[in-house]
C-alpha cells in the first residue's frame, strides 16, 4: 500500500474541459527556486528546510508545474555534497559549513520531485564566484588555489571567461554533478560576461594578451563570444559522454540584438541590452549548433512595454527557434500587476515553436501573487501536461507496457503492470500515464482531458467511477516519448 499512498498526488479524479483556450497535452511548465541572497533557508534545519521544500513542491505542483529549476551553485559553491566547491552560505549561513546534521538538499529535491513526476533541473551559475568580492569565501573556495583565474567587477568576483582553465574547471563541476545525481538537466541562465556598467572596462587585459592570439583590439568583442561559445561546446560534450540523456538549457537575457545593431535587420524591433553585444552570448549559434536542447529567454517585460514589448520578443524567438525546444521565461509579478497572464498564456499557446512557460520566481506562485495559482489551477494548467519529447535526442516510442490489470477494492481499483527494460536505459519506460474514457467515447490519447494518473510507480489506485469507464496506459521514456497504449483489462 506504500505506492498506492504516495501516488494519491497525481490522480485527476475527474474530467474536465477548459472554458476558453484549451490546454495541450504537452506543455513545459516550469519554475524558478533560487536561492542567492535567499536567507531564510541559512536559518532553517535541515528538517525545517526538508518540510518547506516538501510544501513549495506540493503548491507547485497543484499549480501544474512539472519541471522544477533550483539553484544550486550561486557562487562556486554548493547546495550538493562535493569535493570540489564548498558549502553554499546561502543554504547554511557561512560558506564550506556543512548542514548539521549532514543533509543534501539537491538529492532530496530530485527524490521529490520525481515521486511527483516532476523534472529536476540544476542551475548553475557558470562564472560567478562571489556575489560580495572575497569577504565571504571559504578557504576551500577554488580562489585561493587559483587568485590568478579570477577578476572583479562591479564588487563581484568573477572566473575570467578567457582563460581556458576556468572553462575546464567549470566542465569539471558539471561533470562531477551529473555523474553522481539523477538531474534531468543542467541549465543556467542570463549570466555569462557580467552586465556591463557604463565607463568600466572588463578588466579582461591580461587574458586577451595571453589567449587572444589571432584577435585584433577591435576584435575584443569577437573573442569574448568565442569565449562563451567555447564553454557552451565544451560542456555539451562533457554532458553527452557522461549521460547522454541529460539535456543542457540556457535562460538567455531576452533580447538578443536590437534590430539597429544588426547591419541586416536581424535583431529584433527593441532597444535595450543585448545579448550578443554587450554579455557576449551568442544564443542563436548555439541553438544552430544543438549545443543546448532547449531555450527561455527572459521576456520579462509588458505587453506594451515601450523598449521590449512582449508580443514584439515572443514573435521573434519564435522565428529564431531553430528547432530546439523553446520556452518563454515569465515575470510573475509584472505579468499579474500588467494583468497580462490571459495574452500571454495564449500568446505562447499559438506560437509554432514555443512549447511552454518558465515562472520567475517560483516564490511567487508560492504566494498566490495576485491570483497566479488560482488562475493555473482553475484555468491555464486545469489538465495534466507532459513535457513536450525531445527527438533531436531521441526519436522513437518505447515499449508498451506489459500485463496490466486492475483488483476491485471497495471504492476503486489497484491497478498493477510490468514495465519492459532496465529503467537505467532512458530509452525504456520511465513513467506511465493512464487514461480514462467514457461509455460510447472515442479513445483519443491527444486529449489531456482523458489523462486519470501520472506515476512513476508500477502500481495505481483508481477511484471508482459511477460509469462504466474504459481504461489504457501508455509508457514514457526519459526523452518523454510516449508509447502506443494498452487497455486494461478488468476495469
Amino acid at each position: 500500500m506504500k505506492h498506492i499512498r504516495l501516488l494519491i498526488p497525481f490522480l485527476i479524479l475527474s474530467i474536465t474541459t477548459l472554458s476558453a483556450q484549451k490546454s495541450p497535452k504537452r506543455e513545459f511548465r516550469g519554475a524558478w527556486i533560487q536561492t542567492v541572497f535567499q536567507s531564510e533557508y541559512a536559518k532553517m534545519t535541515p528538517e525545517e528546510m526538508k518540510a518547506d521544500f516538501i510544501r513549495k513542491l506540493d503548491l507547485l505542483q497543484n499549480c501544474g508545474i512539472n519541471a522544477i529549476i533550483f539553484q544550486i551553485r550561486p557562487e562556486a559553491d554548493a547546495w550538493y555534497l562535493s569535493e570540489i566547491e564548498p558549502w553554499s552560505r546561502f543554504c547554511t549561513g557561512k560558506q564550506g559549513v556543512a548542514p548539521d546534521p549532514l543533509f543534501d538538499p539537491m538529492a532530496f529535491l530530485i527524490k521529490e520531485c520525481h515521486r511527483r513526476n516532476m523534472e529536476f533541473h540544476a542551475w548553475l551559475n557558470p562564472f560567478r564566484a562571489g556575489t560580495s568580492g572575497t569577504s565571504t569565501l571559504a578557504e576551500t573556495h577554488v580562489y585561493h588555489e587559483h587568485p590568478e583565474w579570477f577578476v572583479t567587477y562591479n564588487k563581484q568576483l568573477l572566473f575570467d571567461p578567457g582563460i581556458p582553465a576556468c572553462r575546464e574547471y567549470i566542465c569539471r563541476v558539471v561533470e562531477d554533478i551529473v555523474s553522481r545525481y539523477d538531474v534531468d538537466a543542467i541549465h543556467m541562465d542570463d549570466y555569462f560576461y557580467p552586465y556591463p556598467v557604463n565607463g568600466i572596462p572588463f578588466p579582461d587585459d591580461n587574458s586577451f594578451r595571453t589567449y587572444g592570439k589571432g584577435y585584433t583590439p577591435d576584435e575584443r568583442d569577437n573573442w569574448r563570444r568565442e569565449n562563451v561559445n567555447t564553454l557552451i561546446r565544451e560542456l555539451k560534450h562533457t554532458i553527452v559522454k557522461t549521460k547522454a540523456w541529460v539535456r543542457f538549457g540556457i535562460s538567455p537575457f531576452g533580447i538578443y540584438r536590437n534590430k539597429k545593431s544588426t547591419p541586416d535587420g536581424s535583431g529584433s524591433n527593441t532597444n535595450g541590452l543585448q545579448n550578443y553585444d554587450n554579455l557576449y552570448a551568442d544564443i542563436t549559434l548555439w541553438a544552430k549548433k544543438k549545443w543546448i536542447d532547449y531555450n527561455i529567454p527572459q521576456i520579462y517585460w509588458e505587453i506594451g512595454h515601450p523598449a521590449a514589448d512582449y508580443i514584439t520578443l515572443a514573435k521573434w524567438w519564435d522565428k529564431n527557434a531553430h528547432d530546439i525546444h523553446l520556452y518563454i521565461g515569465q515575470d510573475v509579478a509584472r505579468t499579474m500587476k500588467a494583468s497580462d497572464l490571459t495574452r500571454k498564456m495564449e500568446l505562447s499557446r499559438s506560437l509554432h515553436h514555443v512549447k511552454g512557460n518558465c515562472f520567475w520566481p517560483a516564490n511567487e506562485i508560492v504566494w498566490n501573487t495576485d491570483g497566479i495559482a488560482d488562475s493555473l489551477q482553475e484555468h491555464y494548467h486545469k489538465t495534466p501536461a507532459l513535457i513536450p519529447a525531445y527527438t533531436h535526442m531521441h526519436n522513437g516510442r518505447p515499449k508498451k507496457i506489459a500485463s496490466p490489470r486492475a483488483e476491485r477494492t471497495e471504492k476503486g481499483y489497484t491497478v498493477k503492470w510490468f514495465a519492459r527494460g532496465d529503467r537505467k536505459d532512458p530509452r525504456n519506460p520511465q513513467y506511465f500515464v493512464i487514461y480514462r474514457f467514457l461509455p460510447g467515447q472515442k479513445i483519443d490519447l491527444n486529449n489531456p482531458d482523458n489523462i486519470a494518473a501520472i506515476t512513476r510507480y508500477t502500481e495505481c489506485y483508481i477511484p471508482n467511477k459511477k460509469l462504466k469507464c474504459r481504461y489504457v496506459i501508455t509508457a514514457v521514456d526519459r526523452f518523454h516519448n510516449e508509447s502506443k497504449g494498452k487497455r486494461i483489462k478488468g476495469m
